[in-house]
């Protein structure tokens, strides 16, 4: 994987779109990769009584995804500087999140790009934000 250097962004390049397949070993994998062992995110039964139709993901999962969609971009030697992520409709199994994303601010004295982007399922926005990768 090639990495990105600052000087072959620009300004309002668009991320190539990455489409996650939402399954639940997806979802009860990272809950239980971060840590995050409430019941919601890999039994059933605890979601369905907690109002929910499935096991949903967690947010360190969708921040890791996060961090895959961008890093795929600008390859392994970007370096992340900041992430403000906010979630919207739930992830859940038998479901689609496709990421969007474009450059959204330059600083060349910091060799840094930010970028805004959007995580979408059939429901609406999963997780929206903003992912600063400071490049070569």
């Amino acid at each position: 994987m090639k990495t990105r250097r600052f000087e072959d962004v620009s300004l309002g390049e668009q991320l190539p779109p990455l489409e996650i397949p939402v399954t639940v070993a997806l979802i009860a994998g990272g809950a239980i990769a971060t840590r995050d062992y409430f019941p919601g995110h890999h039994d059933k039964d605890a979601a369905q009584e907690l109002g929910s139709p499935h096991v949903f993901m967690n947010i360190l999962t969708t921040s890791g995804l996060v961090e895959r969609f961008v890093e795929e971009w600008c390859g392994p030697e970007g370096r992340f500087k900041d992430l403000k992520i906010r979630l919207g409709a739930p992830n859940y199994p038998g479901d689609t999140m496709t990421f969007k994303g474009e450059v959204t601010a330059l600083d060349a004295d910091t060799r840094t790009a930010e970028v805004t982007l959007k995580g979408k399922n059939s429901m609406g926005n999963h997780v929206t934000g903003t992912v600063a990768v400071t490049l070569p």
